[in-house]
């Protein structure tokens, strides 16, 4: 059974719940904010201090398998199968909680790119808080969750909740996504996980995207030009920016490292591949993002929601 210190805590509400499959080793506990030191909200999830003295939650499976996340932005910075890193955090990113985190699992909503708020919204750019937290047979869970707040609404002015639930098991990763239209009156958001892997650009590749429409932001991000992918491996072989219209629901990742990592979704309809190359050239080599996306708007109608799943194996 998690413990909890209620002179360490501040809890909403205050009363803590355990469902009853407890006893079939599942523990959830309602929504909890860190008031000082380091607390397992329920086996296998612990809330700590972060780089920059960020809230980070760290998850741990009974089969060894670990992620971190940041509530700021509810972006998941670190995901490793047997003690390697699958995700990449750039050497520039800055964890001050004025920036969005530059690596790792970055949200975009409810904008992707540019438009007519800041680059990829505001999602990534603010504080999430923890709805729940739960271990399911030795994988922890994790749900955080976003509403609209002044900050949101001087950018895009609807009442909104999304809600992020994170699942670690022994070899994968899965994220779901949920947002819900809690305003009166309609409105319309595109989104993307903004994934970097862990790669050997020179090696890197992805397969399943053949005979998609492609949209390639390069040389003119502005103008993209329209095709179709004819390659079965997708490689980087310099400046990479193009975005996939009705990819697949899986494509396998060669991260040029020796492992293989299927990316697998529901409702993520779009895919982007980027790798800045020579603008970036300090780490440019050691990454590839592999991004799920929605690229057209979503419309939702007041009490309406939409949700999308994102599952990350490694293949051993």
């Amino acid at each position: 059974m998690a413990t909890l210190s209620m002179t360490s805590w501040s809890a909403t509400p205050t009363s803590l719940t355990l469902s009853k499959s407890q006893r079939n080793k599942t523990v959830r506990i309602s929504r909890m904010t860190l008031a000082s030191g380091t607390k397992e909200t329920a086996p296998g999830v612990k809330l700590t201090e972060g780089i920059g003295n960020l809230p980070k939650v760290v998850l741990t499976s009974s089969h060894g398998s670990e992620a971190e996340l940041y509530l700021f932005g509810g972006c998941v910075t670190s995901w490793k199968v047997a003690s390697k890193d699958l995700l990449f955090v750039r050497p520039d990113a800055v964890f001050n909680g004025q920036k969005p985190i530059s690596g790792g699992i970055p949200h975009c909503f409810p904008q992707f790119g540019p438009g007519a708020m800041q680059q990829h919204g505001f999602a990534r750019n603010m504080n999430w808080t923890i709805d729940s937290s739960e271990n399911m047979e030795g994988n922890p869970v994790i749900t955080l969750e976003l509403s609209d707040s002044p900050y949101s609404r001087s950018m895009w002015d609807y009442s909104f909740k999304a809600l992020y639930k994170i699942i670690l098991k022994e070899k994968t990763l899965s994220t779901e996504l949920t947002v819900t239209n809690s305003d009166e009156k309609p409105f319309s958001f595109s989104s993307a996980l903004h994934t970097y892997f862990s790669a050997s650009v020179t090696g890197a590749s992805v397969r399943g995207l053949k005979g998609c429409k492609t949209l390639n932001k390069d040389p003119d991000p502005k103008n993209p030009i329209e095709g179709i992918e004819q390659r079965d491996v997708v490689t980087f072989p310099g400046f990479v920016d193009c975005v996939y219209l009705d990819a697949p629901s899986e494509v396998h990742l060669d991260n040029g490292l020796g492992d293989t990592i299927s990316i697998t979704n529901s409702n993520w309809s779009d895919a982007v591949l980027w790798n800045p190359h020579l603008t970036m050239e300090a780490c440019y080599k050691d990454f590839v993002c592999v991004e799920n996306a929605k690229i057209g708007l979503v419309q939702l109608e007041p009490s309406q929601t939409w949700t999308a799943v994102q599952h990350l194996n490694i293949a051993k």
